[in-house]
């Protein structure tokens, strides 16, 4: 797949716009979880202004009194057009969409669709904890196949575990996590071919999670799993909220790919009651309108990764730091400090800096912490320096 540059947008870094004291007047989990002395680095929300275009989006449709239920196939639309721009990739089709209500929802749907109660489902550890919360909760059994040292998938550790849930014949289902939270790993063509090869040989069946693909910040190419050779039979889930700050605003899309399109057809119909008009109009606006607010973004992400890799190298180098190709989380190796399994309990305790524990990551998580990137420079200074702090009051209580 051809990668298509994007240029500098001219806009203004986001992550620099907004003040302490503005954000800690937000209600939501971020700035409310913890009291105000706490600098709060962990749920995936980014300390920015929302893109213009979708405010006034949004904004005009509050004014009409367009706040009913969700129609169209204009967000399948809007994603599809950024998809050939962004990535290359004209393989979406709008009528194997559906709109769902958010990514996790969405791939629980498709789990429904592909497996039964009790059957497998595989997962890269360290990974998003909810991989393993809402498959749970849905009756399905979680089964880990870690990732390398690398960070990447151990492709030997993947066809191990297919071959074993293959073993007692029920059907079994791959959660990808594409690309990876929390390393920030941007999978290549040549690895999802592999993935897709196994998947076909031990009849697995692929659910992506594409949720971070627009926030690719570093020299790799976003491919998605459902352009690659074997990919055919694969269904994604996609959406605007990691990369425009929507969370809020609910509303994803599940993508089949042209063998699953059957698959696809039989999500119930109240499923696509759940997403919120607004959350559809505003991704929509995202993915039309939002590009050159993004370019600036991932900007800044960028001055923030650099940054943090200095920071650590000054202030804290027992901590290991291998910044990821895409995301705006940074997944921090701690054991080296001595801190115990969790490491973000200390973080917090003696520092006032709130960062992801790593321990519902899965294994590989023990010893770990996710930081969020996305915030201004000054904020990330103020956190290494607290977390700098509060190794040395751990050290010397």
């Amino acid at each position: 797949m051809t990668r298509i540059p994007h240029e500098t947008s001219g806009e203004p870094n986001p992550l620099t716009t907004l003040t302490l004291d503005s954000l800690r007047r937000r209600t939501s989990m971020k700035w409310r979880t913890h009291p105000e002395d706490v600098l709060p680095l962990w749920v995936a929300e980014m300390d920015v202004p929302i893109a213009e275009p979708i405010v006034r989006a949004v904004t005009e449709a509050l004014e009409a009194g367009d706040t009913g239920y969700p129609a169209g196939t204009a967000y399948a639309e809007a994603l599809a057009s950024f998809a050939r721009e962004r990535w290359g990739w004209s393989g979406l089709a709008v009528e194997r969409t559906t709109v769902v209500p958010d990514v996790m929802l969405g791939v629980v749907e498709m789990l429904k669709l592909v497996t039964g109660y009790g059957d497998p489902v595989v997962v890269n550890p360290p990974v998003y904890p909810p991989f393993h919360d809402f498959v749970r909760h849905l009756d399905r059994k979680v089964v880990e196949a870690p990732l390398g040292a690398d960070a990447r998938i151990d492709l030997g550790i993947l066809e191990d575990t297919f071959r074993q849930t293959a073993v007692d014949g029920r059907r079994a289902a791959y959660l990808l996590c594409s690309p990876h939270n929390p390393t920030g790993t941007v999978h290549t063509a040549e690895e999802l071919s592999a993935v897709a090869a196994l998947a076909e040989r031990y009849g697995v069946r692929v659910v992506a999670d594409e949720i971070h693909a627009p926030l690719v910040v570093g020299e790799a190419d976003f491919v998605p799993y459902l352009s690659v050779p074997g990919g055919e039979r694969g269904l994604s889930l996609m959406s605007a909220s990691k990369a425009w700050n929507l969370a809020g605003l609910k509303a994803a899309l599940a993508v089949a790919g042209p063998a699953a399109a059957d698959d696809l057809a039989r999500v119930p119909e109240e499923v696509g009651h759940g997403p919120s008009h607004l959350g559809v109009i505003a991704h929509t606006a995202a993915l039309r309108d939002g590009t050159a607010w993004l370019d600036a973004l991932l900007t800044g992400l960028d001055v923030n990764r650099r940054l943090l890799t200095d920071l650590l190298a000054a202030h804290l180098p027992a901590i290991r730091y291998r910044p990821g190709d895409a995301t705006y989380l940074a997944w921090l190796d701690c054991r080296a400090l001595g801190l115990g399994d969790d490491p973000a309990r200390v973080f917090l305790e003696h520092g006032r800096v709130a960062l992801n524990s790593g321990l519902p990551f899965g294994t590989g998580g023990a010893g770990h912490v996710r930081l969020n990137l996305a915030t201004s420079p000054e904020v990330i200074e103020e956190a290494v320096r607290r977390m700098a702090a509060a190794v040395e009051r751990a050290e010397n209580p």
